[in-house]
């Protein structure tokens, strides 16, 4: 059984991807993961600014549980939410 390490500096640099709507939450490292007190990846908070310029602009952001995750690939982060699912 050949075990996948990865570390979040490589991690930081993939795409989030959402495969239900398309839409794309920018890099990893531009948002947010909860860790719970045992080291298990709990929540991705997911900053939804659409915009690169946020001087006025609100943040908004986005939790989702980890288990949407459902793939780490080479490059992306492959997550399946529902809109309406989003806090």
């Amino acid at each position: 059984m050949e075990i996948n390490n990865k570390y979040y500096s490589e991690m930081e640099k993939f795409e989030i991807i959402n495969i239900n709507d398309g839409d794309k939450y920018d890099y990893l490292g531009n948002n947010d993961i909860i860790v719970d007190e045992y080291g298990n990846l709990k929540t991705l908070i997911l900053n939804c600014n659409k915009s690169k310029f946020s001087l006025f602009n609100k943040n908004e952001f986005k939790e989702i549980e980890w288990e949407c995750v459902k793939k780490i690939g080479y490059r992306t982060i492959i997550i399946d939410v529902e809109y309406e699912d989003l806090k």
